[in-house]
C-alpha cells in the first residue's frame, strides 16, 4: 500500500492474483455473469474511486461498478450510493483499472461492496484463491448471474482491487 501526500490513497488492497473472473456476456450464452467484493471499510472518508485490475478483454464494450452498503448478516445488498462505467476494449489486458466515482461518504468500520456487470463486454478481472490457506479475513467475494441474482458469497476467494478514500 502506497500513501500519497494529496489526493487519495488506498485504504484497502487485494493485490494478488493468481486467476480470473469472467463479468459480461458471452455472445453464445444467454447469461451475463456479475462479480463483486464485499468490505469493511477500515477509515472514515471520502470514496472516490475503486480499481480493479483487469487480466483479459474477450468482448469489448462498457462495464459497470455499482457500490452499495451491505447486511452481512442477511448477505444483502442495499440500494447503489455511487456509480461508474468504463469501456473496455481489446489491449485492456493486465493493467489496473480506475471506475471513478462521485465522491461518496464512507464510515469507518460499515461493511460496503462493490459490483461489476455487463450485458455486452466480456472482461476477465484478477482474482485471488487461497487454496488451502486461511480464508480471507476482510471479507467476501460475490458472483452471480442472470439465472442467480442472489449469487454466492466466498472467502477463499477475493477480486484483486484496491479502495481509495480521501482524507
Amino acid at each position: 500500500m502506497s500513501a500519497t501526500k494529496s489526493g487519495s490513497q488506498p485504504i484497502l488492497s487485494q493485490i494478488e492474483n493468481n486467476t480470473t473472473l469472467w463479468v459480461g456476456h458471452l455472445l453464445t450464452d444467454p447469461i451475463d455473469r456479475s462479480a463483486g467484493q464485499i468490505f469493511k471499510c477500515p477509515a472514515e472518508g471520502i470514496l472516490n474511486n475503486i480499481q480493479v485490475y483487469s487480466t483479459a478483454v474477450h468482448e469489448p464494450g462498457e462495464v459497470e461498478l455499482t457500490l452499495h452498503e451491505f447486511d452481512i448478516p442477511s448477505k444483502s445488498w442495499g440500494p447503489a450510493i455511487g456509480d461508474a462505467t468504463k469501456f473496455f476494449q481489446r489491449g485492456d489486458d493486465a493493467r489496473w483499472v480506475r471506475f471513478g466515482l462521485q465522491p461518496v461518504s464512507l464510515k469507518k468500520d460499515a461493511i460496503y461492496g462493490f459490483r461489476l456487470q455487463s450485458s455486452a463486454a466480456l472482461v476477465g478481472f484478477g482474482e485471488a484463491a487461497t487454496g488451502n490457506k486461511k480464508p480471507f479475513e476482510f471479507g467476501y467475494e460475490w458472483n452471480g448471474d442472470t439465472n442467480n441474482q442472489q449469487g454466492q458469497f466466498f472467502t477463499y476467494f477475493s477480486l484483486t482491487y484496491k479502495v481509495e478514500l480521501c482524507a
